[in-house]
């Protein structure tokens, strides 16, 4: 049986959801998933639904996330399902649902210069086979800082500061830009760029390391399932909720 996918998009359209939905979906249907794109967050309130996917791909700047979707989304991932995404679509959603961020791993707090900043993304090698016969590559686009969980396995990360601002005052540091990260069986990736769709027509080695991603992400329920793993350990913390 393929895979099955859940792509949703919607929010703000400054970062061209629809666009980057359709992309994503093409790519994942180009590698044998079933995949369904919706405008709505309606799925994400059927439990049973979400428990079904390979993995899900959010692609919505914004909004706000009804407290029964973020628990099904949190026991989903939890159960292994993957979840996959870019950008302010996955890291610059819901920004009042803690426990979203505390799945995907990060949080955008700003771009300083806006659009149109140059700088370069510096694969760590050997961090994972996802970077793997991958390079260092410039990109133009915003030059995204973020909060992010400690825990998280940085595969690919860029120099701050590169714009005169505020943040300027502090000592240079390397922010991640692509990272990998863990949510009880599920496996959750995230690339901080995407800020518009020709992004990923500009810089090759971001849409590769997208499409790795989304499929390390969505092999996370059948490498559970074959080594028997199981969400016995994580139950008694999720009832606190």
């Amino acid at each position: 049986m393929p895979k099955k996918a859940l792509v949703f998009y919607g929010g703000w359209d400054g970062h061209e959801p629809e666009q980057v939905s359709r992309r994503f979906a093409d790519i994942l249907e180009k590698r044998g998933f079933d995949v369904e794109r919706t405008d709505s967050l309606e799925p994400l309130a059927d439990i049973d639904k979400l428990l079904a996917l390979d993995l899900l791909v959010p692609c919505w700047t914004g909004g706000t996330l009804e407290r029964e979707s973020s628990r099904n989304v949190a026991k989903a991932v939890g159960e292994g399902v993957g979840m996959a995404g870019c950008h302010g679509g996955m890291c610059d959603s819901f920004r009042q649902d803690t426990e979203w961020q505390f799945i995907t791993g990060g949080q955008w707090v700003s771009h300083p210069g806006g659009d149109g900043v140059e700088y370069t993304v510096n694969i760590r090698h050997g961090s994972s086979p996802l970077v793997e016969g991958l390079d260092d590559f410039q990109v133009k686009s915003e030059h995204y800082y973020l909060h992010v969980d400690p825990s998280v396995e940085v595969l690919a990360t860029t120099r701050f500061p590169n714009i005169t601002y505020y943040h300027i005052s502090n000592k240079p540091i390397d922010m991640p830009v692509v990272w990998t990260k863990y949510w009880g069986l599920g496996r959750v990736f995230y690339n901080s760029l995407g800020h518009h769709n020709d992004v990923f027509d500009a810089s090759p080695n971001a849409l590769a390391l997208m499409e790795r991603g989304m499929l390390w992400a969505a092999d996370g329920k059948r490498y559970a399932i074959e080594h028997g793993l199981t969400t016995a350990r994580f139950e008694n913390a999720a009832k606190m909720y």
